[in-house]
């Protein structure tokens, strides 16, 4: 069993000290998975990737009323840090979008302006409801989706994380992707 493994099951048996020293082992990675995630992201995110580790670790380990989860070794740990990024994404984009905080505006850098510029707040969005639409249908491959686009894990990584083959978590790949492309884009069939 690895310091990460020791460090989880010490969280969940509640001894405090044991998420401050979680964090220097896995902070890298997290930093890491987070970089891959923005970089899909529009020019000008104000949230940075700095943010958005903190903000999940808080989600993971930091909060006190949180009940405390249970990780079976690391990959589960970084499926549930690739989870706790994706919503921070979409609620992100969730709230730029909101009428009441201006969400229909977009800051535009008029040198760098694209005359149709596609938002990515809306795309975010609709591949959020797609993927929960497709969880429902086949909750392998909508978590596979999951670790590869939201937690930048290669194919390898996730299959080791889900327990599969890497075959078949290419195979899954290619299917999600294709159902995805049909969900957000009807008439593509």
């Amino acid at each position: 069993m690895n310091d990460v493994t020791q460090l989880l099951n010490a969280i969940e048996r509640g001894e405090r000290h044991a998420a401050e020293q979680l964090l220097p082992l896995v902070y890298a990675e997290l930093r890491q998975l987070a970089a891959q995630r923005l970089l899909r992201e529009t020019p000008g995110q104000t949230l940075q990737a700095t943010a958005l580790v903190h903000e999940a670790y808080v989600r993971l380990v930091g909060d006190e009323q949180a009940e405390a989860e249970r990780w079976d070794h690391r990959g589960h740990f970084f499926a549930a840090a690739a989870e706790a990024m994706r919503r921070i994404l979409i609620e992100n984009a969730r709230r730029k979008q909101s009428l009441k905080r201006g969400g229909q505006m977009e800051r535009v850098d008029l040198d760098e302006a694209e005359p149709a510029a596609r938002d990515r707040d809306e795309e975010l969005l609709a591949l959020d409801e797609a993927l929960q639409k497709f969880a429902t249908l086949d909750p392998r491959k909508a978590e596979l989706v999951q670790l590869r686009y939201f937690g930048g894990l290669t194919s390898e990584q996730a299959a080791k994380v889900l327990g599969i083959s890497v075959a078949t978590a290419e195979r899954d790949w290619t299917y999600a992707r294709a159902w995805l492309r049909c969900e957000l884009q009807p008439g593509t069939e």
